[in-house]
């Protein structure tokens, strides 16, 4: 993907390009975190129920009624987020390019961003249907699709590169993965289960979202959000102060330093539904043992990965300098390598206690985003985007990693406290 973009996009357009996606991430806002709310809720519930291939559900009657209304509430609540997502965004990225407009080469870039934000409303309402599927279990099956999603994606965006369509192609990767997943949806096994637990009654047990969602939701909403500025604002603030080229050196750079930890992330991101499925059983001991083994082994994963990428990235330079230029140089982009193994303990850290239903990251994620969108917001504006990696890593090291290991150590004593009564070990949880 990087060297079809050195090779078919002028630096501007490649501006454009990560862009397009820094803007369409503020679906965040509309989601509200809800599809991990979603998935941790069916994990939880799961656990007292089976599966049968004809989509059938047996099990505890209660935990099937309340299965079936978070199917039903989640489909309800993606399919207004969704059309007020595309209402609001369509306009707003029309603003935000054709206000700060290249004062070079003309970038056709409007026809390309109404089709993005198309795409991402259709995406929009299939994501919390596989965040439910692997709530559910379905975790080899689910991952199994998003890799079939990614393959077709990236041809279809391959293509466009190719035939000189270039900012189509953020439209494609969204439309291949819309494509396979509705296939994957309608035309499986899953489907029957879907269908059965949209029709489910379910009676007095349903869950009430006001009383047992949204004190949790809220917590990961606010998050969420806040990630948006610690993970994205990045391309909009270059773009608007330094220009489109200044913004996709920015773009790629943390594009191809994340893919390491998208593939680390991988081994723990697996775990969030048997995570789930543990705390509801209340089997600590095998909760912790899985969890520090896959962190131990994503995070040697990722320390491997950045080096070798870096080593790659150093000879690459020398041999290739026109594609090295569309990159940050190599001192900063090093920082990014180094900032993704320091937010891979820190993604991890979270994961593990929001299986709990609870968010206690809530505080530092908002803390951080304020505290990112300040000095992001001034080093962007007057140094640039290498000075916006550096800052980066010294926010991440110094304060968010600190911060988050002292919180994920607290909880897992407070809620995990084992008390002696009559010679049995209990654990208590906060309530």
């Amino acid at each position: 993907n990087v060297l079809l973009i050195a090779r078919f996009l002028t630096p501007s357009e490649q501006g454009y390009y990560y862009t397009f996606f820094s803007i369409v991430a503020l679906q965040i806002v509309f989601e509200l975190g809800f599809s991990f709310v979603v998935l941790q809720l069916a994990a939880h519930e799961r656990a007292q129920l089976t599966f049968l291939p004809d989509g059938r559900v047996e099990g505890n009657a209660v935990a099937h009624s309340r299965l079936a209304s978070v199917l039903q509430l989640s489909v309800r609540w993606y399919s207004l987020a969704g059309l007020l997502m595309a209402t609001a965004l369509l306009p707003a990225g029309m603003y935000f390019f054709g206000t700060h407009q290249s004062s070079g080469a003309v970038v056709a870039w409007r026809l390309p961003w109404c089709l993005l934000v198309v795409a991402a409303m259709l995406a929009f309402q299939i994501d919390p249907v596989f965040s439910f599927l692997e709530g559910c279990g379905y975790i080899a099956q689910v991952a199994h699709r998003r890799l079939i999603q990614a393959v077709l994606g990236s041809l279809l965006a391959w293509t466009a590169l190719a035939t000189h369509h270039g900012l189509f192609s953020p439209a494609m990767v969204i439309l291949g993965q819309v494509t396979v997943g509705l296939v994957y949806l309608f035309y499986s096994h899953v489907g029957r289960l879907l269908k059965n637990l949209l029709l489910y009654p379910a009676g007095e047990n349903y869950v009430a979202w006001r009383r047992e969602i949204w004190p949790f939701q809220w917590r990961i909403a606010l998050s969420a959000l806040s990630g948006y500025f610690i993970f994205y604002i990045f391309n909009p603030l270059l773009f608007a102060y330094q220009g489109p080229v200044e913004a996709g050196r920015m773009g790629i750079s943390l594009t191809v330093s994340g893919a390491v930890g998208v593939v680390a992330m991988a081994w723990m991101n697996t775990k969030a539904s048997p995570f789930g499925n543990l705390v509801a059983r209340n089997d600590i001991d095998t909760l912790d043992r899985l969890f520090f083994r896959t962190l131990w082994q994503s995070t040697i994963l990722c320390a491997i990965g950045t080096v070798v990428l870096f080593v790659c990235f150093l000879v690459g330079s020398s041999s290739y300098p026109k594609l090295a230029a569309r990159f940050l140089t190599p001192w900063a982009f090093g920082l990014l390598l180094l900032t993704m193994v320091v937010n891979h303990v820190i993604f991890s850290e979270a994961l593990y206690l929001r299986a709990h239903k609870r968010e206690p990251f809530l505080v530092p994620s908002v803390t951080g985003a304020f505290i990112t969108l300040g000095t992001t917001w001034v080093l962007a504006k007057f140094w640039g985007a290498n000075a916006v990696a550096l800052g980066t890593f010294l926010l991440t090291a110094l304060i968010g990693l600190p911060w988050s290991t002292y919180i994920s150590i607290t909880m897992r004593r407070q809620w995990h406290r084992p008390l002696a009564l009559n010679g049995t070990d209990i654990c208590v949880k906060e309530t």
